[in-house]
């Protein structure tokens, strides 16, 4: 009996999660400049805003290609606070302010971490790139961030 409820607790945890992955969200892309003192760095994002999007972030995903990231637009500027739930990737997280300057960032994310990581001063964007990328890359706080929300920059 026990295998039994054991068995059928599984097949209703597969029915239960299944619909919830096919619901994932879509994210529409744009290109991504980053002005770093070593050069500028080009990234194609997807564009999260509703809050579905915002809520689902880059979860579930087992990979993101190296020039590839997600971009937050909170619109206008709060404190930002982010966690990992869910997230099966490590990532550096960039707060991004109104004017397109990166506040503070966050470098590698622990995978799945219930922490909560925030902004430093209120911010407009968060954007999330692959763990490691922003001390690859040469990523700091006080750099410029390209894109057509910040002060119509293209």
């Amino acid at each position: 009996m026990p295998a039994r409820r054991f068995l059928l607790s599984l097949l209703l945890l597969a029915v239960a999660s299944g619909p919830a992955v096919a619901q994932l969200a879509r994210f529409p892309t744009a290109p991504l400049t980053i002005m770093t003192a070593g050069g500028p760095r080009q990234f194609t994002v997807e564009v999260a805003t509703t809050p579905e999007q915002m809520e689902q972030g880059l979860m579930f995903r087992r990979s993101l290609a190296p020039d590839s990231g997600m971009i937050f637009d909170f619109r206008t500027p709060s404190m930002a606070a982010m966690w990992m739930r869910n997230t099966l990737i490590p990532l550096d997280m960039l707060f991004v302010d109104a004017g397109g300057r990166i506040v503070n960032i966050h470098e590698r994310a622990v995978p799945g971490s219930f922490d909560t990581i925030g902004a430093a001063a209120p911010v407009r964007a968060v954007v999330e790139l692959n763990g490691g990328t922003a001390s690859r890359l040469g990523i700091r706080p006080g750099d410029r961030v390209v894109f057509p929300i910040f002060g119509g920059a293209s």
